[in-house]
């Protein structure tokens, strides 16, 4: 196989030289890949690890238990796209925690990692200026720390990670990462789109998650952070914003005019209880929306299909017309095209179509679990299939053979997943410091709202 798709016909019209393989598609299905929009690759270590706690007090327990060594990382980017690529996807935006000092060394790991299998990754590193205590509402009195780094200095920080690693031919992107605006500078904000124009790279951050964010952003801004993004010249076709639960139908219609992409994050939303994104408004409105997993510390999980299911079926609660209820078919064309303009590679990958890349999956339909043969698309949607992708290829290198992944050894990843000096355990008493805090600040409101 080329690295591109040559010709979409019926197989008895399409001519074959005698040095090719062909490939029987008979009962199976064939897909372009997902993209899991939106994770952060080294919170494997952190799966299963963390309570269901809402974002604020959640987040100070991932800080306490952040990796610390470039092995790590290393194994983490493998297992998010083992686990990515088993569930459909061929690409993955990787919203990667950098190891402070050592940013060049972790992307260094992450990208290694990442080859090792041979997805598509996009890798975005977490960068901010402003303290953890910045991302909470004004009187919840917190410690203020200074940030290490200044706006300029992580600027050039990330001028020097994409210098060194953004590598389009073989599938290696590098994307401007700022946290979120709770946590962002205007200055840190405004030049990470200066260089997102400048270099056409992704700019990709949260937006919006929690109430609490809803809160803070007027009472820093006094307008939208969508619009105060906007004035920034922080929203453009390359903006892909993960979450969106608590926009308004003004900030939708900004976002889809703008040509930004929402990564809505079910699971995630879910277990940290977050609320329900307003998708299909978003979806009415011509908004573009892609489907990611978020990190394993909120999902525990890198499953794209669940994903996916949740996405088509959540939000039927959210509207009583059944005819804007997401359909399977849309929901593909979510993870799959919607997932390529995210990030920036719309003209690459993401649909069936002569000229693009040869990111493919095929679906065994004879897989139990996709069986009686009634509607397949729908089975794979909306049931529950495990271990039906049959085959795989990504820029048109098969990773994936019969079920079996062909680059990396996964018992070597297995046993290293296990090793004790690596899943090292992490304290759960570090959210008391804020739980107070959280409570005074954000549950009164909560229940006015029942």
């Amino acid at each position: 196989m080329d690295d591109r798709i040559h010709t979409i016909a019926h197989a008895n019209t399409i001519p074959v030289a005698s040095h090719q393989r062909v490939i029987d598609g008979t009962d199976r299905l064939l897909l372009p890949g997902f993209v899991n929009g939106h994770t952060h690759s080294s919170q494997v270590w952190q799966r299963g690890l963390i309570p269901q706690l809402p974002l604020e007090l959640w987040l100070a327990n991932v800080f306490d238990s952040t990796p610390r060594q470039l092995e790590q990382f290393y194994w983490g980017a493998v297992s998010t796209a083992v686990d990515t690529l088993l569930s459909g996807g061929t690409c993955v935006m990787d919203h990667a925690y950098v190891i402070p000092n050592q940013e060049l060394e972790t992307v260094d790991a992450l990208v290694r990692g990442y080859r090792a299998v041979g997805i598509r990754a996009v890798i975005a590193p977490l960068i901010q200026d402003l303290p953890f205590a910045a991302g909470f509402p004004k009187g919840c009195l917190l410690p203020q720390s200074a940030s290490s780094r200044s706006a300029t200095e992580l600027i050039a920080l990330m001028e020097a990670i994409a210098a060194e690693f953004h590598d389009p031919e073989n599938g290696i992107y590098i994307g401007v990462g700022p946290t979120g605006f709770h946590r962002c500078s205007d200055d840190l904000l405004a030049g990470c789109g200066e260089l997102s124009d400048r270099r056409d790279l992704c700019y990709h951050t949260h937006l919006l998650e929690t109430r609490a964010q809803q809160r803070l952003a007027q009472e820093r801004y006094g307008i939208s952070a969508v619009q105060h993004l906007h004035n920034l010249g922080g929203l453009t076709p390359r903006t892909s914003l993960a979450h969106g639960i608590w926009i308004s139908e003004e900030d939708i219609a900004l976002l889809a005019s703008v040509g930004s992409t929402l990564i809505h994050n079910p699971v995630s939303n879910l277990r940290l209880g977050s609320g329900l994104a307003p998708i299909l408004k978003a979806v009415r409105a011509g908004l573009n929306v892609a489907i990611g997993c978020d990190g394993a510390a909120s999902n525990d999980a890198q499953n794209m299909l669940e994903a996916i299911k949740l996405s088509t079926i959540l939000h039927n609660v959210t509207d009583s017309d059944y005819e804007h209820w997401l359909t399977p078919e849309q929901a593909v064309q979510m993870a799959a095209a919607g997932g390529a303009k995210a990030v920036n590679l719309s003209d690459r990958t993401g649909t069936l179509t002569p000229g693009m890349d040869a990111d493919l999956m095929l679906y065994n339909l004879d897989h139990p679990t996709m069986l009686p043969r009634t509607n397949p698309l729908q089975l794979l949607v909306l049931g529950r299939p495990t271990d039906v992708v049959e085959a795989a290829w990504v820029r048109g290198r098969q990773l994936i053979d019969q079920g079996q992944l062909l680059t990396v050894d996964t018992a070597a990843l297995h046993h290293n997943l296990r090793h004790p000096t690596l899943a090292r355990q992490a304290s759960q008493a570090q959210h008391h410091s804020v739980e107070a805090h959280y409570r005074a600040m954000m549950l009164p409101s909560a229940s006015n709202l029942q």
